[in-house]
């Protein structure tokens, strides 16, 4: 099937993160303009869809109308459907002297798939972030009261169930960016399209990608590890509380020890006069 969005001009771009997951094993491989990444034409026009497993679905020269039918049609298909995606809109012109990135707008001196589905990944890997962005942004919010009395207090309130569950927040965060968005990662058009490197770059530098990933890997792992701080100190709390108990037991054996050897001391007195 051939590209028909070629001969434009001018091009809008819609990418949404949809949801945590896309089933793409339904489409079948005869009716897509490409695999890798998945890509497909969704209407008369020529307007084409670059799909993603994490749940991102880029659009190019789709009418609204068509957009709104063609997103329907891939509800079944997502997991954990967002009720407020993440959206960003991009403008792609087509003049032959220029090629560049600048303020929401891709010059090409060409329009071709290749360059399409390289621009659909750099704007999908930017949405991915944004999302992360945003989670990790309230996890920040969550836990500062509870560092802070930490500092003051000497003491945490929450309890370590609550603070395992920010770890393994965190976690999930990083092995969807690593293992499904793959963030850091080169796309796989570029293995076939090396010459396209500038282009990419020049996409990775508009979005600040991998400035942005460096950013929340750090930060995800600064609330790791003072999520485990903390559940650490509690749990070293509730040690001190246990060793207590221990100790009280013990206490409470020797004092109903001594009462019945003072029972028995007694009894034997009362025999003896």
């Amino acid at each position: 099937m051939e590209l028909q969005l070629k001969d434009r001009q001018d091009l809008k771009v819609r990418a949404l993160l949809l949801g945590d997951r896309l089933d793409l094993k339904l489409f079948k491989i005869a009716d897509c303009l490409a695999t890798t990444p998945l890509t497909l034409q969704v209407d008369a026009s020529g307007g084409i869809a670059v799909l993603f497993r994490y749940g991102v679905v880029v659009l190019f020269g789709v009418h609204t109308m068509d957009e709104v039918r063609f997103i329907e049609s891939l509800k079944p298909l997502l997991t954990n459907a967002y009720a407020a995606p993440e959206t960003e809109e991009l403008e792609i012109h087509s003049e032959r002297s220029i090629v560049g990135v600048q303020s929401g707008a891709v010059t090409l001196d060409e329009i071709s798939l290749e360059k399409l589905q390289l621009i659909a990944d750099a704007l999908s890997k930017n949405l991915v972030l944004t999302l992360y962005e945003k989670k990790v942004a309230g996890e920040f919010d969550k836990i500062e009261p509870l560092a802070q009395e930490l500092a003051i207090h000497g003491k945490v309130s929450a309890d370590s169930k609550k603070l395992l569950q920010k770890i393994g927040s965190m976690l999930l965060i990083e092995h969807r960016m690593v293992g499904r968005a793959e963030i850091g990662d080169r796309p796989e058009t570029l293995w076939d399209y090396p010459q396209l490197e500038g282009l990419y770059a020049a996409l990775e530098d508009e979005f600040e990608l991998k400035e942005r990933q460096s950013a929340l890997d750090r930060k995800l792992g600064l609330i790791s590890d003072t999520a485990q701080t903390l559940a650490d100190v509690w749990d070293n709390k509730q040690l001190h509380k246990l060793e207590w108990y221990v100790i009280g037991l013990i206490f409470f054996e020797i004092v109903i020890s001594l009462i019945e050897r003072g029972e028995k001391f007694l009894d034997w007195l009362v025999q003896l006069f």
